[in-house]
């Protein structure tokens, strides 16, 4: 009997890219992020229907929090892990329009834990997806309920969430056990954060832009966490790790992606890749668009002394935003001069977004082709997270060699998606008011469609660099002298 590979317990941290309105080329919005934890971590595809007879306690499965629960529930898709569906949503949309991502690991410093510690039964990252998007209808009302929920359960480790919707965008940060800040993303603004604390301003009189738990201030001067005769209030200062620990040093795991990132975006800026000066939110030298987007979430210093890939070395220092153990990349974009049903799409990428292809998931679509839903620890030929982790891991074998052909086949069925949907999405507004079932039939159909053939196209990679691989190893062990 087959055995079920069992998972390595590993870091579970993440890269974050967020972009105002007037940052992109569409006047669209986004939020976006890597998750990379383990690449025996099988995502799954999950749909939930809209319920007035939803559970009404979450139990979480992988930790000790519960709470209870409003019985009406919006529909929402997710991204979970195999082992824990309903939990570890990760990405996606409910059926008011309201996205989340969650989550982005951080780490509080240790005098702010020692005067509100983390709640070992509090919110984990495993929780905070499911037991807020079906209970919320705008992206503000996604940080007041995540909030509140933070306050009265307390955190049980760091992280960071974003909520998107027609209108806004926001992201929050805890700051320990019982506090937390969030901010509006400025619309003519990036944000830019790889597993730390980011935020430095807050204004407490600044309702329309700052959200926070109650006396986040006083607490820190409470405490020794800040005084105010050495200036403004800086919650990255007052609450935030900052250095080297145990686990990861900063200046190596977190700042040189935040850095390499903005150089990618405003290569004006000239930041120090060892200092964490980095601003909180910068202006792109040209405008966003889903392309480009594509290309950060694949960034690994290209060609540079710090690519892993390029020199074939697993122990650079410099962290990469593209790592091998990412179990989906997602880019969620808001464009709302078009019906939420097509004007709202999470592209995403299983595993590894270097080696791998974004694909377009939209708001309205109510099913998934079922290799979507079924992987697991252990690879098969079924299910598509391992259909596309077999290519990448291919392309690893020999990297310099196999992730041109892997790259060229990938960059061609973006190329061909991004041009059907542009002609799908108009088919659609020509259906969508006088017809609308049809309109919703003719994107279900372009769902499967779009996603059925990447399936066939990585089973194609996969044959293609499995017969260059047999060639290479025959060549290599030929003793034609023997």
């Amino acid at each position: 009997m087959r055995k079920e590979k069992k998972t390595s317990k590993l870091p579970s941290e993440c890269t974050t890219i967020i972009v105002g309105d007037k940052q992109t080329a569409d006047g669209s919005r986004i939020l976006a992020r890597s998750s990379d934890f383990d690449a025996m971590m099988a995502i799954n595809f999950e749909v939930h229907k809209d319920t007035d007879f939803g559970p009404k306690e979450f139990i979480a499965k992988d930790s000790a929090f519960r709470c209870p629960l409003p019985e009406k529930a919006l529909g929402y898709t997710g991204l979970p892990d195999f082992q824990f569906p309903g939990e570890w949503g990760s990405a996606g949309f409910n059926s008011a329009g309201v996205g989340e991502s969650s989550t982005e690991t951080i780490f509080s410093s240790a005098k702010a834990l020692q005067f509100d510690p983390y709640v070992p039964d509090g919110l984990a990252e495993n929780c905070t997806y499911n037991i807020v998007l079906p209970y919320i209808h705008t992206a503000r009302e996604g940080v007041e309920r995540l909030g509140s929920l933070i306050e009265k359960y307390g955190s049980a480790e760091g992280f960071g969430i974003g909520f998107i919707d027609d209108k806004e965008v926001w992201y929050l940060e805890n700051a320990c056990g019982h506090h937390w800040l969030a901010t509006r993303i400025p619309r003519g603004h990036y944000f830019v954060t790889g597993n730390q604390s980011r935020y430095r301003r807050y204004d407490p009189e600044d309702k329309e832009n700052f959200l926070a738990s109650k006396g986040l201030i006083e607490f820190a001067i409470e405490h020794g966490l800040y005084d105010p005769a050495q200036g403004e209030f800086d919650f990255h200062e007052a609450y935030s790790h900052d250095g080297k620990d145990a686990e990861r040093d900063d200046t190596t795991y977190n700042y040189p992606r935040v850095w390499g990132l903005q150089a990618m975006f405003s290569p004006s800026l000239r930041n120090d890749v060892t200092k964490n000066t980095f601003p909180v939110f910068a202006k792109a030298e040209e405008k966003f668009t889903i392309p480009k987007l594509r290309t950060a979430f694949r960034f690994h210093y290209n060609g540079t002394e710090h690519d892993p890939y390029l020199h074939q070395n697993g122990k650079e220092p410099y962290r990469p935003v593209s790592i091998f153990r990412t179990t989906q990349t997602h880019i969620m974009q808001v464009r709302p001069d078009l019906p939420k049903e097509i004007g709202e799409i999470t592209y995403v990428a299983l595993g590894m977004a270097d080696l791998g292809v974004f694909l377009p998931l939209y708001q309205g679509v109510k099913s998934f082709p079922k290799a979507y839903s079924k992987g697991n620890g252990h690879a098969d030929d079924k299910s598509a997270y391992w259909r596309f982790r077999k290519v990448m891991t291919l392309g690893m074998v020999n990297y310099n060699k196999y992730a041109p052909i892997i790259k060229e086949a990938y960059d061609k069925l973006e190329a061909e998606n991004d041009q059907r949907q542009k002609e799908m999405e108009e088919a659609y507004l020509k259906l969508y008011k006088k017809e609308p079932m049809k309109a919703l039939d003719l994107l279900q159909d372009f769902s499967d469609t779009i996603l059925n053939h990447a399936l066939e196209v990585a089973d194609d990679l996969v044959n293609e660099l499995f017969t260059r691989l047999t060639y290479d190893i025959q060549q290599e062990y030929m003793f034609h002298g023997a």
